[in-house]
Parts: structure tokens; sequence; C-alpha cells
């Protein structure tokens, strides 16, 4: 978790990002803010951003920022059972897969909005779900995919067949469903989920992580250099 600051004031005010990054999936969550914030807007957030979509985690990193070492930042996660890992100057690294988030990002906008830098905050959406779209080299899969075991759907991606709403394309599924269907396919399920946070637990511990496009994924952003607009460059 980390801010960016000094980027040009749009219509909404703002002149920050607040970055959100999960450490096993690599999916990042962006903030627009006005400015440095307290701790209770940090909380409130987080509480925002993260929390009403993926609970609590067991544990944030973060720099020595002022405001997440707040009385009531840290009262908050007292009140959750939650550990604040701060960096230090003995450890750098602990929150050192933001930064590399930050300097990606940070190019990302560069290149859409080059001929519109005040907009920036409008593109910040965009600019997320390239950042959770594009495959990561270290583990094989887009943080999308580590989350939640899907592909997004984008303009590109070619329709299901029997996917519609007319036709009968879902009744005739619906009908299908049987107890053991559906014991089975979550059974599927967690089998999968569980292969893939084991490959991306195995593959973190390696050295020089980064993200390449692989355009056989279906439904995957591609991932190119700063001068294409809307585009992710590979992730260091």
């Amino acid at each position: 978790m980390d801010f960016v600051f000094g980027l040009p004031k749009g219509k909404a005010g703002n002149t920050g990002i607040m970055v959100f990054v999960d450490r096993l999936s690599e999916l990042d969550h962006l903030a627009a803010v006005p400015g440095p914030i307290d701790g209770e807007g940090t909380a409130s957030l987080f509480l925002d951003r993260v929390c009403r979509q993926h609970g609590l985690p067991e544990a944030i990193g973060s720099d020595q920022d002022l405001c997440l070492t707040a009385k009531v930042w840290k009262s908050l996660f007292q009140v959750f059972d939650t550990r604040l890992d701060m960096s230090t100057a003995d450890h750098p690294q602990t929150d050192g897969q933001t930064e590399r988030v930050n300097r990606v990002m940070e190019d990302i906008l560069r290149s859409v909005c080059s001929k519109t830098p005040r907009r920036w905050s409008e593109m910040l959406p965009l600019v997320e779900f390239a950042l959770n779209n594009a495959v990561h080299a270290s583990t094989g899969f887009a943080p999308f995919y580590v989350n939640g075991l899907a592909n997004p759907r984008v303009p590109l991606t070619p329709p299901r067949r029997g996917s519609g709403l007319s036709g009968g394309g879902i009744a005739d599924r619906l009908v299908a469903i049987s107890p053991v269907a559906v014991r089975k396919q979550v059974d599927d399920f967690v089998s999968l989920r569980l292969s893939v946070l084991r490959q991306v637990s195995a593959e973190a511990l390696e050295p020089g992580q980064h993200a390449v496009a692989d355009p056989r994924e279906a439904g995957q952003q591609q991932v190119a250099g700063p001068q294409v607009a809307g585009k992710t460059q590979q992730r260091d």
C-alpha cells in the first residue's frame, strides 16, 4: 500500500493516488485522492476499496507515511486483529511490490493522458483494469484469474455458445442443474483454485517478477509499449 502525489489537478480536484496491491495475486486497486490524507481518510479508503470486496487481510505492508502511522489507523487494525507491517531502512522490500506497480501505473497514465494530463483520474479505472488483466511471467496468470479463476470480458472476447439471454440458453442450463452437478462444480472450482494458488505461491519466491502478454489467453489485455494508448507495458 502506498501513495503517489504530484499529479495535475483535474475537475475533481484530485492530485494523488492511493495504491493497494495484493501480495499473492498482484491484484491492484487504485483510488484518486485530493492530496495527503490523515489516518481516518486512509482507513475509509481501505474499507471502501479493499475490505468490501475482499475482506480484511492478515497483514498490511506500507511505508512510514505519517497518515498510515496515525493513531486512528493503528487502532482500526487493532480492532480487526490485523498486523501492520511497516517498511524500514533495513527492510525496504516490505512495500517494494507496490513501488513496482507505482512505476508501471505512472508510465501508463503518462501514455494515455499525454494530450489531456488533467483527465488522469477519469482514466484510472481503465488503468487499474489493464494492470489486473496483464499476465505475470512469474505465475503465468493475470491477477484477475488468480483472484477469481476467470478472465474478464473485453470488447474482443468472442461470445460463448448459448450464453445469450434469449433462445433458452440460460433456462436450459438452469434446468440441467442438479445437486450432484453443483457439488461437482464446486469441488472442481476448489481444486483448480488451490492448484493456481500453490503455483502462484511457489513462483512468488522466485526473483525477477514481471508481467508479459499472452495473446492466446482469451480476454487478456496485451502488454505493449507506452506509445499504445490503453494497453499496459511490462511489469517489473
